[in-house]
């Protein structure tokens, strides 16, 4: 691996995290130049064995592991357990998603460490925080969508079970690596300038709150309707209801979300398009590419209490719907742009990694996996002019730079031979 060049440069994360989170947190570090090395068991962490499509190796461990070497170490092994002390002390930051009674169990938890290191930077990755009746439990992303209320604020059901279903794709996952490398980052600073290391800690269950604003805050000023509305949802709870009642009461769009013609997805001949106006300036400009004076919510006189006028309105909006429909994407497309009205068209990600605006920023990187050959794969969430990010090689194949790592932590040829004898490394 070539010398890694970015903002942190020089900087070494030890890591044991799988899954997204961690990974992904972790992948931004390097991508800044980081050194980070991967601390995996013999048979590989688990993100690996999922849907491989080669012995070891998957798209979503290599899509979360660019970058990094990886040491395979059996960590139950009081020897194994030897190898992370006598790493550590070489350390900057240390990234780990582990219960806190294992973390204990295997001599990596953050007082023990810090001990090693008092400079250290630890940042401790949970479902749902270190205190609390949740502390000891385990979580994955599908719940903490579920407990934290976004799976019920996405509001996708599926009638044949009579249950919610996740978010596509693992939000409070992502959003959490974000928060681990950013942590990461405000940490550094801090040291800089005072010498001092810290423990960070990083939730699922904080990211998927964050994650919904004003929907995760009280302002009784604000919130009559909501109150209300969660009143309903109370009482049906009492009383038993199905899932699919409470989701139904919980989803209630409103009179006014019912003459949303601003923002919103708009079935065209070919496909579908989407639109964002919040602004009276852009409301002006969707109803000039409309063509039409339906105000819709933008109406100040609109009566959402009169049945009359609510039906009127809806009846407008299903006009503009078959509208819509009666030309291509492209053709809407157009139209919007020359109307001055933010829109995009509704594509699948599979079609974008020859998006033109892709390449034309960088979005998307090269790279050459030791095993799998050539791949494309998004590249770096930001960009400086002054210290580049870059992707700084692919992830690593189970173990391969195992020997160099606990070489580099003292140990001899003779000893690093009997501790793969004995199962410590691989």
């Amino acid at each position: 691996m070539p010398n890694p060049t970015g903002p942190l440069a020089g900087i070494r994360v030890l890591e044991f995290s799988q899954i997204i989170a961690g990974p992904f947190g972790c992948q931004n570090l390097a991508d800044m130049g980081a050194e980070v090395i991967k601390v995996e068991p013999p048979e590989g962490e688990a993100w690996r064995q999922f849907s491989q499509f080669m012995p070891g190796e998957s798209k979503w461990f290599q899509s979360l592991n660019r970058g990094k070497r990886s040491l395979a170490l059996a960590l139950r092994e009081p020897a194994a357990q030897e190898i992370v002390h006598r790493l550590v002390p070489q350390m900057d930051v240390v990234v780990i998603n582990y219960r806190p009674d294992v973390a204990a169990r295997l001599g990596i938890d953050y007082e023990t460490l810090r001990a090693l290191k008092p400079g250290l930077i630890y940042v401790d990755n949970t479902a749902f925080g270190r205190r609390g009746p949740w502390a000891a439990r385990p979580g994955y992303d599908i719940v903490a969508q579920a407990v934290s209320g976004l799976m019920a604020l996405d509001g996708k059901f599926d009638p044949e079970n009579g249950a919610p279903q996740p978010i596509s794709t693992p939000v409070a996952d992502y959003a959490t690596g974000i928060a681990v490398a950013w942590g990461v980052c405000a940490a550094l600073y801090h040291r800089e300038r005072t010498g001092e290391g810290q423990m960070v800690e990083t939730t699922l269950l904080n990211s998927a709150l964050a994650l919904q604003g004003s929907q995760v805050m009280e302002l009784l000023a604000a919130d009559e309707a909501v109150a209300a509305k969660m009143a309903n949802v109370a009482a049906l709870r009492e009383a038993g209801a199905s899932y699919s009642e409470l989701q139904a009461a919980y989803q209630q769009r409103g009179a006014l979300g019912s003459v949303n013609i601003y923002y919103r997805c708009w079935e065209t001949s070919d496909g579908a398009v989407a639109i964002g106006a919040l602004s009276p300036s852009l409301w002006a400009k969707v109803r000039d590419a409309l063509e039409t004076d339906f105000l819709g919510f933008a109406d100040p006189s609109f009566d959402m209490t009169n049945p009359e006028s609510l039906a009127a309105g809806q009846a407008r909006v299903r006009e503009l719907e078959e509208q819509v429909r009666g030309k291509t994407t492209a053709e809407w497309l157009e139209r919007f742009e020359q109307c001055g009205v933010p829109s995009g068209p509704i594509r699948f990600a599979e079609e974008l990694i020859d998006d033109e605006q892709l390449s034309a920023n960088q979005m998307i990187v090269e790279l050459n996996h030791d095993l799998a050959g050539p791949q494309r794969q998004v590249g770096p969430l930001l960009q400086m002019s002054a210290t580049p990010l870059a992707a700084q090689g692919s992830s690593p194949p189970l173990g391969r730079d195992t020997d160099a790592i606990v070489r580099g932590a003292g140990y001899g040829e003779e000893e690093i031979a009997r501790l793969r004898e004995a199962g410590v490394i691989a």
